[in-house]
């Protein structure tokens, strides 16, 4: 159980990290203002990165259960739920030039 909610704090900071860090790829100095297609791309390979992890903490406790399309997007829209906070901050609540 602890697992469950180790993945689900992880999600949670995750999905906010492209919204807070302004590396491109979160290793690539950004010349200007990086771009919402850059965040995107990060969110996703962030997303793809933590179903790994999962996928391997599940491995060690029992065997993998095969999945299908809709347990993916009901996942990715969740984890798109997760950045919301992020999304806010950045373009909704954040003074221009901080």
């Amino acid at each position: 159980m602890n697992n469950v909610y180790l993945l689900c704090g992880l999600a949670i900071i995750a999905a906010n990290l492209p919204f807070f860090i302004e590396q491109i790829l979160f290793c690539i100095p950004a010349k200007k203002v990086k771009g919402f297609h850059w965040r995107l791309l990060e969110l996703f390979i962030l997303y793809i990165a933590l179903g790994l992890l999962a996928r391997v903490l599940e491995g060690r406790l029992s065997p993998v259960h095969a999945q299908n399309w809709p347990f993916f997007a009901t996942t990715f829209a969740m984890f798109l739920v997760f950045a919301w906070p992020g999304f806010v901050w950045r373009y909704f609540w954040r003074k221009p030039g901080i």
